[in-house]
């Protein structure tokens, strides 16, 4: 019997939808076999934009997205069934993230609270197959920060002799620290904004989704004054373990800071020049902290596909001897946290707990996730 898991993931990026077939063996080694991506609607994709924030009649509209989210996964799982030739029966789980609106861990009670967006049981109804979502709220309920949910996966797919580092650049960025020694734990964390604030700017003067190989950056020149005062919020100098999310990183925040460093009037290519140094800064700065020895820096996400990006981290990382994306390892970087929530659904269905107290800073190690049988 093949062991098939979909896994599904729309980050904070709200660029579209990722998803991917997988063969999981008994140890939960995870190989990619397919990959599709659906295009988010725009009407959805505002909607969830709007969702960031409080609003007016907030829990109808989320409830409709919610619902419009899960006919967009079913979607991408139809169009993975039929290139696979398989039925829904192959499938033994579809582990679905959801989309992120509100993520605010250990506040206000000491428990706080985080909300993805998504119908699990209409996309059970409607795919025939298991569905297993809701993975950080058993984390966060047990004094964790439910999140980042990544470095298990990546521990168990990218651990070798040499120290690593996984990076993923999605709207937000994170890391994974994975020690040569096995006896040491896994560090993970978000260091901060990844592409989310750039491409916002970049839809704002440019109506462009995103800017291509950062190209509209490259022709800008940074600004220290503003670079300054993005790098002073507190987040960054907070200890691990912690995570974030557009709660923070968001355009009201980026106005403050232009208003802040005497900013609101300068040159548009500028400010992106200079978001795109916050993003490299702030995640070099946390690896030189906390990962020092790092040898090998691994990247996904759609960070990956930013030249200058790349060429940036590449700067600010001097002591890596090697920076590369996940493809060095067999693994598109488009496809690894699509596949992280493959991996976690399998934890889920054998009851393997999938959290990483190091990381998330809760109680134990905990399963993870609900199950919503079809």
């Amino acid at each position: 019997m093949k062991n098939y898991y979909i896994g599904i993931m729309s980050g904070t990026s709200l660029d579209g939808i990722d998803a991917v077939l997988c063969q999981l063996s008994g140890e939960g080694r995870t190989q990619v076999l397919l990959h599709t991506e659906v295009p988010m609607a725009e009407n959805l994709r505002q909607s969830y934009f709007q969702l960031q924030t409080p609003s007016d009649n907030e829990i109808h509209h989320e409830a409709l997205a919610a619902n419009a989210l899960a006919h967009h996964y079913n979607t991408a799982i139809q169009h993975i069934l039929q290139r696979a030739k398989l039925r829904h029966s192959d499938i033994v789980a579809i582990g679905a993230h959801g989309q992120t609106i509100r993520h605010q861990p250990g506040l206000y009670d000491g428990i706080g609270y985080t909300k993805q967006s998504l119908n699990a049981a209409l996309l059970a109804e409607i795919s025939g197959i298991d569905v297993i979502a809701d993975f950080r709220n058993r984390d966060i309920a047990a004094g964790g920060q439910g999140a980042p949910l990544v470095p298990a996966f990546h521990a168990a797919q990218f651990t070798s002799k040499l120290p690593t580092t996984v990076l993923n650049i999605g709207g937000i960025a994170n890391i994974s620290i994975l020690p040569d020694d096995p006896s040491q734990p896994v560090i993970g964390f978000d260091t901060g904004p990844g592409n989310a604030l750039m491409d916002h700017w970049t839809y704002q003067h440019l109506g462009r989704a995103f800017d291509d190989n950062g190209a509209w950056a490259s022709s800008g020149t940074i600004i220290p004054a503003l670079l300054k005062s993005l790098l002073s919020d507190h987040y960054f100098s907070k200890r691990a373990p912690k995570s974030t999310g557009r709660d923070l990183f968001n355009p009201s925040w980026l106005s403050h800071h232009l208003e802040a460093s005497s900013s609101t009037k300068a040159v548009p290519a500028d400010v992106q020049a200079t978001l795109l140094a916050l993003t490299a800064t702030s995640i070099a700065d946390h690896i030189k902290i906390y990962a020092p020895h790092t040898k090998r820096l691994l990247i996904c996400g759609g960070g990956v596909k930013n030249t200058a990006l790349m060429n940036a981290l590449k700067a600010a990382c001097p002591s890596v001897n090697d920076v590369t994306s996940t493809a060095s390892c067999d693994i598109d970087p488009q496809t690894v946290e699509a596949a992280a929530f493959a991996w976690l659904a399998w934890a889920h269905k054998t009851k393997q707990p999938a959290n990483m107290p190091a990381v998330t800073g809760a109680k134990g190690s905990r399963i993870l996730g609900a199950s919503y049988p079809a």
